[in-house]
């Protein structure tokens, strides 16, 4: 995990401390309101490797935002659900993914590509 100096207690600062980065808030958001296995996941974001879906899930579940369900079945079988802090930032998630799908987001997007 990498904290984020924060001398002037800015909230934005803390926030992405906790939940910011690159694969964190799309894990968060992949995750929503289902309960989702590492192979999913990793269907879901075939950009990640798995060495890092599983250090990223890891920090989510130290940080209390995911939990971690293993079941004592042969093969063992893993489960993630987002805990209750997890779940109160399911609002923040829609909203950025809401700016994401506007105009603006996406002629951005269609700049960086050029």
């Amino acid at each position: 995990m990498r904290y984020i100096e924060n001398p002037y207690d800015c909230p934005v600062t803390r926030a992405m401390s906790i939940f910011g980065g690159k694969w964190k808030p799309i894990i968060l958001n992949c995750i929503g309101e289902s309960s989702l296995r590492f192979g999913k996941l990793n269907q879901l974001m075939p950009a990640i490797s798995n060495k890092v879906l599983s250090n990223e899930l890891k920090e989510l579940e130290t940080l209390g935002l995911i939990e971690r369900t293993a079941f004592k079945e042969s093969p063992q079988r893993v489960e993630y659900t987002l805990s209750d802090s997890g779940k109160s930032l399911m609002p923040v998630l829609h909203e950025i993914a809401s700016w994401g799908n506007s105009n603006e987001a996406k002629k951005i997007v269609t700049e960086m590509a050029k």
